[in-house]
């Protein structure tokens, strides 16, 4: 395994599947802390992209390894700011992240790029330098909405996220409505299982994961494919 690397499974389910997954997740892992009275939350990323949509298109024919920028938020709040880089490696993924300000956030969401700062953290100075270099700039969002659940042995993480849908008001990141199109056709979610070194067997079993139907599903692909270019909302 690579170093760092998780585990990343996803499930392409109906309704009905969702509703009887959470029934046993319930019952056996406890609730995200950060999840609502109703053990769910509104996630919203912004995703960039360069001018030839490398990303997508790195996407589409499963390069690896690859990787990806963007910007998220919770229940379309600017309390917490989350950077992220993203990476895909042998079919496990890395998260890089580090918290930023909502003035720095409106700046990128613009495609203005800011001169890093020896102070910056890391992953801040690697984004910025890429977005130089190569031209990125916010393409697409996708939003979601997720019920959580953990294990802390082997940082098990089960979710399961409803509602997927695509925006490219990207302008408007922080305005509460905006235009969205749903994304999925022949299912109503995802379940996505992550977990480090060990997926205990009896978690396993109780999900019955080998008869769901398994999916190299990314969002942001999905949700790119609706404006390959790029192209927004004001």
């Amino acid at each position: 395994m690579p170093r760092g690397f998780r585990h990343e499974y996803k499930y392409l389910c109906t309704n009905g599947m969702l509703a009887v997954e959470q029934a046993r997740l319930s019952a056996t892992l406890r609730t995200d802390p950060h999840a609502g009275s109703d053990g769910s939350y509104l996630v919203r990323s912004v995703y960039f992209d360069d001018p030839d949509s490398v990303c997508y298109y790195e996407n589409e024919d499963g390069e690896d390894p690859r990787a990806k920028y963007r910007v998220r938020i919770y229940n379309v709040s600017d309390d917490f700011i989350s950077l992220e880089r993203k990476a895909k490696s042998r079919t496990m993924t890395h998260k890089d992240q580090v918290r930023i300000g909502r003035p720095l956030a409106d700046e990128l969401l613009l495609g203005r790029i800011p001169f890093p700062s020896p102070s910056d953290p890391p992953l801040l100075r690697r984004m910025l330098t890429d977005m130089r270099l190569r031209a990125l700039a916010p393409s697409v969002i996708v939003q979601y909405v997720r019920t959580p659940f953990i294990l802390p042995q082997g940082d098990v993480r089960v979710t399961l996220d409803r509602q997927i849908c695509s925006s490219h008001a990207v302008r408007r990141f922080f305005t509460r409505e905006i235009p969205t199109r749903p994304i999925l056709r022949d299912a109503d979610g995802i379940l996505e299982v992550k977990w480090d070194c060990l997926l205990p067997d009896w978690l396993k079993s109780a999900l019955e994961l080998d008869g769901l139907q398994w999916s190299a599903f990314s969002k942001y692909y999905y949700c790119r494919r609706f404006n390959v270019n790029g192209g927004t909302d004001q």
